[in-house]
């Protein structure tokens, strides 16, 4: 996928990554979002379900990023912190059903990180992400 304004890194002879991008070079506004956790715009989980906090987080993402006129595909890195690595294995095909679901098929250069605690103690997932809008 590349577009004038943004292009999937992806160095010759390196195998495809499966749910993310190596890399992407964009140009463009850019957009910084805080870490969002899966509650709802009232402040409240709705669930402790890592699917169900992941879906809402990511959901939080793409809010906020509608503020500053972009959409899903504009999304060029996410950082996840999950406050279980084992749990986030063992959720991968009904997260990726629940990422597919708001995001399509755009996978931007993502990171995982399996942290100790979130600062809300019932948070189990929390993104941050960095937007590129074409001008």
């Amino acid at each position: 996928m590349a577009t004038r304004d943004i292009q999937i890194l992806q160095p010759p002879g390196w195998p495809k990554p499966k749910g993310y991008a190596n890399g992407i070079a964009a140009r463009g506004r850019l957009v910084f979002i805080a870490g969002m956790v899966g509650w709802n715009r009232e402040g409240v989980f709705e669930s402790d379900e890592f699917v169900a906090q992941a879906y809402q987080a990511l959901k939080n993402v793409l809010e906020t990023l509608a503020e500053a006129g972009g959409r899903p595909e504009h999304l060029v890195r996410l950082t996840w912190f999950v406050t279980s690595k084992a749990e986030y294995l063992a959720s991968l095909e009904a997260l990726g059903e629940a990422y597919r679901a708001l995001m399509g098929r755009h996978y931007p250069a993502m990171t995982v990180v399996e942290v100790k605690a979130l600062l809300e103690d019932r948070a189990k997932v929390e993104i941050e992400a960095t937007a590129v809008i074409p001008e």
